[in-house]
Formats: structure tokens, C-alpha cells, sequence
């Protein structure tokens, strides 16, 4: 990566970072000169990318937060800690996010598309504003355009957008409810709570010179297209995996949205392919986005 503008001195958290796309972003990051720090859940998995950050030329550097995502106390605990080292964040990169193949509940009581895919950025976004204000950041949240289609064969039909009932958005917990689970839609609910809480994060923090954008990077072959793939598809998954994007290109997406001097200003969008495109109506609906934040401050305050 030739980076856009000097990366050198500026902090930069992304999560998801010590594997596929995570790790090339947190990698290229470096090497243009960033402090790169990982939030891992293990930090032993980080210790690969450290060796390498750590052994490019050059002025950027490299730290590890231990928290796990998933969990309420585990989102509070890692921003603590990175706030007691860093006043100030010029990027934020909420890249981390999991697709699982049955309905599970996390230790908080979220069903877990929602605990990692949506509550994990939320979180670490606003709890992190003070620095985020400070540094006139740029945050960028990883999609998925599963969001606008949640058919995972898309051979003919209408597209079937996700869903959300605003009866459940006061209540983080009754979202994804066990009646009629789907794993893939409840996926792809997670997503669209996160786009749609970013237009909402947008506004607030527009006036502090910090943006707030989300990005579909592609379909990148990672692990969680190994669930993804339907039973039917799976005896030519080697196939249709060489077909997706390696993780290096899908992270030249998110690099650029993240990085691109012709981007600043830019906030409150989701793009797809590098191009602004709109997300399901919900998603603008000023009430429910009000009511998921409501709900969200609430959660993560322990109410």
C-alpha cells in the first residue's frame, strides 16, 4: 500500500486483526506508518502479525489489547485500556465480526450475531469518543451487503432484504430471537444494526471532525464463508472459494475508505464496490435509529 497521506504518528485500533483481512489492514497500517494497536481476545494469536509489523523498516508500530468482543465487560475493559495509553485515535477500524452456525446466547445474554457483529462497534466506538473527538478520526465499520439480500443463492428472484421489527429494538436482547432463527439473516441483522447505527453516530459526531462510514469489502474468502457456503454448494466450496476475493483485496477496500485524502469529510455512507449505495429503509428511520441507541447506552451500562 502507497499510503494517501502520512500514516506516521497517528494511532490506529482495528479489530479483527490477527487473521484474513484484519490482519492485512492492521499490516499495511503499519507499514504507512501508523501505531497499530489489536484488540485479541488471546494474545498469543496476535503474535505472528507482531513479529511482522515488528520486523518492517520503518516508523510504525504495534500493540495488543487483550478483550474478548463478545462480551459487555470484555468491550468496556479494552477501551479502559487503550484510553489509559492513548488521549487521541485518528482510526478506528471495526472489522471484526463472526457468522455462527446455530443460535448461541453469549455470557450477557445477546444472541451472539448481535454481541460481535453489532454490539462489539457500537461499543468500542462510543466509548472511545473522547479520543476518537480528539484525534478527528475516521471510523470504518465492516459490512456485508447481506444486509440489502439475505438469499445466499442468488440465481433468480428479488432481492430479500433484511429485516428488523422496531417493537424489538428497545431491547437489545430480543433480537434474533430463537422462533424462526436463521443463522444467515440473523448475520445479516447484525450488519444492518451497525449501518444503521452509524448514520445515527454520524450526526452526533459530525460537529467534531470525526466520520463515520461502513463498507461491504467484497465477498473475501475467510473463515466465515466456510459456514456460508449452502450444504448443497459445499462439495465445489474449494471452487467457489478461488472465485472470491483474497483477503488482501477485500482489505484494499477497506484501506481506502479508511486512508483516501478524497474521502475526508465523508460520512454517514455505505459503500459497495467504492461507490455509495443505499441500505434497506429502516436504516434511515430517525426513530428507530433513536431507539437502538437508547437501548444500546443502556446495555452497555449494565441497566
Amino acid at each position: 500500500m502507497t499510503a494517501p497521506y502520512e500514516l506516521e504518528g497517528k494511532v490506529a485500533v482495528v479489530t479483527g486483526a490477527t487473521g484474513g483481512m484484519g490482519q492485512v489492514i492492521a499490516l499495511e497500517l503499519a507499514r504507512a506508518g501508523a501505531l497499530v494497536i489489536a484488540i485479541a481476545r488471546n494474545p498469543r494469536t496476535a503474535d505472528t502479525l507482531a513479529s511482522q509489523i515488528r520486523g518492517e523498516e520503518g516508523p510504525g508500530g504495534f500493540e495488543v489489547v487483550v478483550g474478548d468482543l463478545s462480551r459487555r465487560d470484555g468491550i468496556i475493559g479494552a477501551s479502559r485500556a487503550i484510553l489509559a495509553q492513548h488521549t487521541s485515535i485518528q482510526l478506528l477500524v471495526n472489522n471484526a465480526g463472526a457468522h455462527f452456525r446455530d443460535r448461541r446466547v453469549s455470557p450477557d445474554g445477546l444472541e451472539m450475531h448481535v454481541a460481535v457483529d453489532y454490539l462489539a462497534a457500537y461499543g468500542l466506538t462510543t466509548l472511545l469518543l473522547p479520543a476518537l473527538r480528539r484525534g478527528r478520526a475516521r471510523v470504518v465499520n465492516v459490512a456485508s451487503d447481506s444486509l440489502r439480500d439475505t438469499r445466499r443463492v442468488k440465481l433468480s428472484g428479488k432481492p430479500r432484504p433484511a429485516t428488523l421489527d422496531n417493537s424489538d429494538l428497545g431491547d437489545l436482547t430480543r433480537l434474533n430471537p430463537a422462533a424462526g432463527f436463521v443463522p444467515f439473516e440473523a448475520y445479516a441483522r447484525a450488519k444492518l444494526l451497525t449501518v444503521m447505527a452509524g448514520y445515527d453516530l454520524a450526526r452526533t459526531v459530525a460537529s467534531d471532525g470525526v466520520t463515520l462510514n461502513a463498507l461491504h469489502p467484497g465477498i473475501v474468502a475467510t473463515e466465515i464463508i466456510n459456514d456460508l457456503i449452502p450444504a448443497v454448494l459445499r462439495p465445489v466450496g474449494g471452487l467457489i472459494r478461488r472465485s472470491m476475493l483474497t483477503p488482501a483485496q477485500g482489505a484494499a477496500a477497506t484501506l481506502h475508505l479508511a486512508t483516501t485524502a478524497g474521502l475526508k469529510g465523508v460520512t454517514g455512507r455505505y459503500f459497495v464496490h467504492g461507490a455509495e449505495t443505499r441500505t434497506p429503509p429502516i436504516s434511515y428511520d430517525l426513530i428507530a435509529q433513536a431507539g437502538l441507541r437508547d437501548a444500546s447506552d443502556r446495555f452497555l451500562a449494565g441497566d
